[in-house]
């Protein structure tokens, strides 16, 4: 059975999990572009806004834990168990949210020509 971790070590994995797997999906998928022939970095910046609700979903354990916490806090008046699972996922979209902005820096796709 997993052990319940403390919410500030998974309110800082969130951010970082899901700025992970939105810079690691984007430069292997741009990786990918390039050995295709198509140009890397217009396909780094692309990825990066397609990656960005599944970088959310894998920080917060792509699972229906998130779900299930909300309802409880719902149906059983356990608010504090929402405001954490309502911070986890502002956590992660927070993490995303940065990944993207540093693959847009570093494309410099949203500069136009």
């Amino acid at each position: 059975m997993e052990e319940k971790m403390a919410f500030l070590p998974a309110f800082i994995q969130s951010y970082f999990i899901a700025a992970g797997v939105l810079l690691g999906g984007a430069m292997i998928g741009a990786l990918g572009a390039f050995l295709s022939g198509e140009q890397p970095l217009t396909a780094m910046y692309r990825f990066a806004g397609d990656l960005r609700i599944w970088a959310v979903v894998a920080a917060i354990g792509g699972t229906f834990d998130t779900f299930y916490m909300v309802e409880r806090g719902f149906f059983f008046g356990e608010t504090r168990d929402i405001i954490k699972q309502f911070l986890l996922i502002l956590s992660a979209m927070g993490g995303a949210q940065t990944g993207v902005t540093i693959i847009t820096w570093l494309t410099q796709e949203h500069i136009s020509s």
